[in-house]
């Protein structure tokens, strides 16, 4: 490792800002600057106590300052290391193009390819239930669903779990009620039954995680996620599908294409 004092600057003494905030914004800098790498460790408490001339104490503030952004991991016995950055460029203006689906696949897999990243599904759930207010209305009045819940993961870490509802007169009986679809997801199988998806509607927000949600995507501590609504709707103006997803913030960047005119 490169010798800390090229690495790291040092305190200012005439500062108000306290010791260990001024030590996590160099630790931070220097995890922006590339001069820490994804997935390299960090200097160790002893190294830093000794090039700082502070308390173990102080240097564990500035960890768990860094801990709660997000920016390291701390592996117990091993040391922090710095976390790696989003593996996944969501491309939204082409995930669900239908040249996608007449290759058999799924926006979800069109992803992970572009990553270079091995995509899996796990904790499938397939059930009718009532529908929420809210799902609902965004599926113009209709009582009971077709929900689909499952939980996607890349290179074996959970990214994301979403749950898909459909109103029942079109999901029914179909193979979209099947644990597998088919190939090219639920909306290949919509558009075989005749609504030919015409466009997206969603809406994204950034929140910090329930318990659960930190359980089920495995998220460290000062995650965020991304919580996104989408209505499909087809050529007839029908809502035909609300996907309800929420997606752990470090694993993806979200990509627009937007027009000019």
């Amino acid at each position: 490792m490169t010798s800390l004092p090229s690495l790291l600057g040092d305190l200012d003494p005439t500062s108000d800002r306290a010791v260990f905030r001024q030590i996590a914004d160099q630790l931070r800098e220097a995890i922006d600057r590339g001069r820490f790498k994804e997935g390299e460790k960090l200097p160790s408490e002893a190294e830093l106590v000794e090039h700082y001339g502070v308390s173990r104490m102080t240097v564990r503030n500035s960890f768990s300052i860094l801990q709660g952004e997000g920016l390291v991991a701390a592996e117990h016995g091993k040391g922090v290391f710095v976390r790696p950055r989003p593996p996944v460029r969501r491309l939204a203006s082409d995930r669900f193009a239908r040249r996608h689906r007449e290759q058999g696949k799924s926006a979800f897999i069109v992803e992970a390819d572009a990553a270079g990243s091995h995509p899996q599904v796990d904790s499938l759930e397939v059930k009718e239930e009532k529908a929420s207010q809210d799902i609902s209305t965004r599926l113009g009045s209709v009582r009971r669903v077709l929900a689909r819940r499952r939980r996607y993961l890349l290179d074996g870490r959970p990214v994301e779990f979403a749950t898909s509802y459909l109103p029942l007169d079109i999901a029914r009986g179909t193979q979209i009620a099947e644990p597998n679809p088919g190939p090219g997801g639920i909306y290949a199988r919509l558009e075989e039954l005749g609504h030919h998806l015409d466009h997206f509607e969603e809406a994204i927000r950034a929140r910090m995680p329930s318990p659960a949600e930190v359980k089920t995507l495995r998220l460290a501590s000062g995650v965020p996620v991304i919580h996104l609504i989408r209505t499909a709707f087809d050529t007839e103006k029908r809502a035909v599908e609300v996907c309800d997803t929420v997606m752990a913030a470090d694993a993806y960047v979200l990509n627009y294409q937007l027009p000019a005119t």
